[in-house]
């Protein structure tokens, strides 16, 4: 799988779920805002209940952080909403504040590199694309474990950081610590008071 980061976002437009209710999403629509989309394999099943509640736990930080969330699977718009009408404490997602894509021909797994053509799901890839339509992140990882979205928040921050003071943000950085300059001499000044 060939890398999308530092590349245009592939552009996408399905049918999606958003609330209760069915309309066109299209990433054309969050143009000029930064966009965290993640892929899960399939509704109905056992560790994406979990991973969808928790980006919908976390909405506020994202809308905080001038991002929007889009989620998307293989499944049709039908089987978001009917898995949204089950209650999360049956194993449901109930009514969520971000839209669901429905990718039911293929094509948007496809695109991002994440569809697993022989089993027709897709692995639990995510990517933050900046408001220029620009992936400034992936994440791809095989079926059995769950994303942790406090982690991407945090990766979102770092590169917000970075595109708006053009310094770098070193390991474990978090909002309100010292970033440092990407320059051989100036970066010792983050050495010597961290080091």
């Amino acid at each position: 799988m060939e890398s999308l980061v530092q590349k245009k976002a592939p552009e996408f437009k399905a049918t999606a779920l958003v609330g209760h209710d069915f309309k066109e999403v299209a990433l054309s629509d969050y143009k000029g805002q930064w966009v965290c989309l993640f892929f899960y394999p399939l509704d109905f099943t056992f560790v994406c209940p979990t991973e969808i509640t928790a980006f919908d736990d976390a909405y506020e930080s994202f809308k905080e952080a001038g991002c929007e969330v889009v989620g998307c699977s293989v499944d049709s718009q039908f089987s978001h909403l009917a898995w949204a009408q089950k209650a999360r404490k049956e194993g449901g997602i109930g009514k969520l504040k971000f839209p669901m894509l429905a990718d039911i021909k293929k094509e948007i797994g496809r695109s991002y590199g994440v569809l697993l053509e022989n089993a027709g799901i897709t692995l639990r890839g995510l990517f933050l694309i900046n408001p220029q339509g620009v992936v400034q992140y992936q994440l791809v990882h095989d079926l059995g474990i769950g994303r942790n979205v406090e982690e991407v928040v945090r990766v979102l921050q770092a590169l917000q950081e970075t595109a708006k003071t053009g310094e770098v943000c070193p390991a474990n950085w978090s909002p309100g610590k010292k970033t440092m300059k990407a320059d051989p001499t100036r970066s010792k000044e983050y050495f010597q008071q961290n080091g």
